[in-house]
């Protein structure tokens, strides 16, 4: 369910983004590159998620560190700074447009991570 949640954010956020930056760049670029970089942090943790093993979560970990921080400093940043954000982003105000699901999901991927780490095996 985690894997299907983040690729649909992945495609989401990507597209947005996408669309934005190719068709109305200059009204909010500085939005609409953050929509690009959370699209691109999007697939990577959905890439790491489904590789697994030691590459995969560590892909997935900073994937979801830099998913958490970025939609914590943009949230604040949008409510504080409504004049640098004149369009959203996926992670505007703390993700209200997506029903705040960008500010839970990387507390969730964070917590999986965790919670599936490998067990040490005994020699």
């Amino acid at each position: 369910m985690l894997l299907l949640v983040y690729g649909t954010f992945a495609l989401s956020a990507s597209a947005r983004a996408l669309v934005q930056i190719t068709t109305h760049f200059g009204e909010a670029p500085l939005a609409y590159l953050l929509s690009g970089l959370a699209g691109l942090v999007y697939i990577a943790a959905t890439v790491g998620l489904a590789v697994g093993g030691v590459r995969g979560r560590l892909i997935a970990l900073v994937s979801c560190t830099i998913e958490l921080i970025g939609v914590l400093v943009v949230g604040t940043l949008s409510i504080a700074d409504r004049v640098a954000f004149p369009d959203a982003t996926v992670w505007s105000r703390f993700g209200s447009g997506y029903g705040y699901v960008p500010l839970v999901l990387p507390f969730i991927g964070l917590w999986w991570i965790w919670r599936h780490k490998p067990q040490p095996t005994d020699s």
